[in-house]
C-alpha cells in the first residue's frame, strides 16, 4: 500500500484527519474514498494504471481541459458545475495530479454526493437518462477542438487494425487454439470490408471528428439518489478524438443486449429494441439539430462495428492466451466472442429497424 497519508499531503485538501478505503468495482485504476474528519465533503484518490495509459499525463491534460470547458458550459446554462461534472483538486503546487516516487500518477477528484451508478439496467427510465447523460456529454462539447486532445490509445477504435491483430493472433497460433475456432474466424473475415465503414467516413470529411468518451457504458453515469435524473458522465481517461458513432455503438452493444457479456448459452443473446430505444430516445434528445443526415445514420454502424470489434478483440485473446482480458474459467474469451458475433448476426438482421428508429426519434423528438 502506498503511503497515502503523504499524497494526500501533496493536494489542497481540508486540514483535519484524513482516512481512505478502496472504493467502487473498476478493474484499472486503483480508488480510494477519502474522509476528512470534520468536513461533509468527500474525495476520491486514484491512481491512473500505466500499464493500460502508457502516457498518463497526456490522459491527466485531456481530463483537466475537457472538465474546465465543461464547467464553463455547465455555468453558462445554470447549472451546477460541482455535480454536473468532475472537479480535480489541484496539488500544492497547482497541477492537477502528483506523481509519487515510482513515477506513478495519481489524482484527487471531488466526490459528487447523493448519487448512484446503475449496473446494466433493466428499467427503461434509467436506460433513458443514461442516453441523455451521453448525448448531453457530447453536445456541450460540440465546440471544443477534438483534434487537440491526445490519443490516450493509440488507434482505439481502428476496427482494421483489429481485424489485423485476429489475423496475427492466428498465424501465431501461440496456444493451438485455432483449429477449434474456425467458424468465428470465417464470421470475422466475411466482414473485412465492413470494418472501414466508419475509418472511411471520417478520413473523406463525411463524418465530423468529435470529442468521443469511449467508455460509455450505463455505470459511467452517476443518477440522483432521489430523482433518478442523470446528475454528470464520470471516467473520463478515454476522452479523446474520434466518432459520435463509438459513444453510441458502444452503449447499445452492452446496455440492449439480453445476456451476459460471458453467456455460454448462444440462445439467450439478443438484441432487446425497446432497450435500443430508450438509450437512443435520450441521446437524441440532446443532439437536435446538431447531426448530418450521415452522421445520424453512423449510430447504427456505429452498434455493428463496435459489436464486431470487441468480438475481434476477444477472439485474438483467446487465441493469444487469454493475455488482456482477465478470465475466470477457461475458454471464457471464446465466450465472450461469440456472444458479440451472435448479437452481431442479430443487429445485421434488424439493421432497417435499428435505422428507421432512429430517423423517427430524431425527426419526432
Amino acid at each position: 500500500m502506498k503511503n497515502i497519508s503523504g499524497l494526500l499531503d501533496r493536494f489542497r485538501l481540508p486540514e483535519g484527519p484524513r482516512s481512505a478505503e478502496p472504493f467502487g468495482n473498476g478493474h484499472i485504476n486503483s480508488t480510494f474514498l477519502i474522509t476528512v474528519a470534520g468536513v461533509k465533503q468527500q474525495y476520491i484518490l486514484q491512481r491512473i494504471n500505466s500499464y493500460v495509459f502508457i502516457r498518463p499525463r497526456e490522459v491527466m491534460s485531456n481530463m483537466l481541459h475537457i472538465t474546465e470547458y465543461l464547467r464553463a458550459r455547465i455555468r453558462e446554462e445554470g447549472g451546477d458545475p460541482e455535480r454536473e461534472t468532475i472537479r480535480l483538486i489541484p496539488s500544492v503546487s497547482g497541477e492537477a495530479w502528483v506523481e509519487d516516487e515510482e513515477g506513478e500518477v495519481w489524482r484527487v477528484m471531488l466526490r459528487v454526493p447523493d448519487t448512484v451508478s446503475p449496473e446494466l439496467p433493466d428499467d427503461l427510465g434509467v436506460l433513458e437518462e443514461c442516453g441523455r447523460a451521453f448525448g448531453c456529454f457530447t453536445r456541450r462539447l460540440r465546440d471544443f477542438p477534438a483534434a487537440s486532445l491526445y490519443e490516450t490509445i493509440r488507434a482505439f477504435h481502428d476496427t482494421p487494425a483489429r481485424l489485423r491483430q485476429l489475423e496475427d493472433a492466428a498465424s501465431a497460433d501461440a496456444c493451438g487454439r485455432l483449429k477449434d475456432v474456425a467458424a468465428e474466424m470465417a464470421f470475422a473475415r466475411e466482414r473485412e470490408a465492413e470494418t472501414r465503414v466508419l475509418v472511411d467516413a471520417l478520413a473523406a470529411g463525411r463524418l465530423p471528428l468529435r470529442v468521443a468518451h469511449n467508455d460509455t457504458k450505463v455505470n459511467n453515469v452517476l443518477l440522483d439518489r432521489t430523482t433518478g435524473k442523470a446528475v454528470c458522465v464520470v471516467d473520463l481517461d478515454t476522452v479523446m478524438p474520434g466518432l459520435l458513432a463509438y459513444d453510441f455503438g458502444d452503449a447499445i452493444r452492452v446496455g440492449a443486449c439480453s445476456a451476459e457479456e460471458d453467456e455460454p448459452d448462444l440462445s439467450r443473446v439478443h438484441l432487446e429494441m425497446p432497450k435500443f430505444r430508450a438509450f437512443a430516445v435520450g441521446f437524441l434528445r440532446e443532439l437536435r439539430g446538431l447531426l448530418s443526415g450521415e452522421e445520424l445514420m453512423s449510430l447504427e454502424a456505429g452498434a455493428r462495428l463496435m459489436t464486431l470489434e470487441n468480438g475481434l478483440r476477444f477472439l485474438a485473446d483467446h487465441l493469444n492466451g487469454d493475455k488482456y482480458y482477465k478470465i475466470h474459467r477457461p475458454g471464457q474469451n471464446l465466450d465472450r466472442a461469440r456472444v458479440q458475433f451472435t448479437l452481431l448476426r442479430e443487429m445485421e438482421a434488424r439493421q432497417d429497424e435499428m435505422r428507421e428508429t432512429l430517423r423517427e426519434l430524431y425527426t419526432n423528438e
